[in-house]
């Protein structure tokens, strides 16, 4: 039977993917540096990969060593991290470390990962509105904005390159989501984002590859 992989599964709203796809019936596949006494607490359908960093290709390539032939349905790209970065005291290494997790990172799993995908396999992720050039209001955030534009940049390209293979991919905002990223503060709880993603997922098709969309499904500019 497929698999769904998930990236940055530990906590927040991976962790929240993770339960809800195991619920519905799913194996899944959790990717992570480090595991959580909530993620194993998941039960069989969930597998954890512990140990694997997205900025690594290394750690990527053991990632896919451990999976072999493993047959990939889903593949959610939720690792990320955020910085407050602003113009006057920039750190060009925190800049660059977001642009590995968040832009690198996806593409870098993608990558490795390909093979494993079947025909007609979808992939999600995980970006931010933060990431809009259009809806750009307040400024600031240097890495986090630019490396999520980068993602999405990249998820539009893969959208095309991964048509012939009948793979959609979908371009999402979570939404505005209490967790340890956002210090605790926002609209939503991890758990109603990832019911949110998740119908947003099911319906993607081939026809809607490569758009980007909050998790309650309203367009987004980019």
């Amino acid at each position: 039977m497929p698999h769904v992989l998930l990236t940055g599964a530990n906590r927040g709203i991976g962790l929240s993917l993770c339960e809800k796809l195991a619920q519905r019936g799913d194996a899944v596949i959790a990717a992570c540096r480090t595991s959580s006494p909530e993620l194993t607490k998941l039960g069989p359908r969930v597998r954890v990969e512990a140990g694997i960093d997205v900025t690594s290709d290394e750690s990527v390539a053991q990632l896919k060593a451990r999976l072999g032939a493993v047959e990939l349905s889903l593949l959610i790209l939720n690792a990320g991290i955020l910085r407050d970065d602003e113009l006057g005291s920039l750190d060009f290494a925190s800049l660059s470390a977001q642009f590995e997790t968040n832009a690198l990172g996806p593409l870098r799993v993608v990558e490795a990962l390909s093979s494993n995908l079947v025909t007609g396999a979808k992939i999600a992720i995980i970006t931010s509105r933060m990431g809009s050039i259009g809806d750009n209001g307040s400024g600031g955030y240097y890495g986090y904005r630019m490396s999520k534009a980068a993602v999405n940049a990249a998820g539009m390209s893969l959208a095309r390159d991964l048509a012939p293979r009948k793979i959609a991919v979908a371009i999402l905002h979570p939404g505005f989501v209490r967790t340890e990223m956002t210090g605790r503060t926002g609209q939503l709880e991890p758990s109603e984002s990832a019911t949110l993603l998740l119908a947003r997922i099911e319906e993607l098709t081939l026809a809607t590859s490569g758009t980007f969309q909050h998790a309650n499904g309203q367009v987004l500019p980019w």
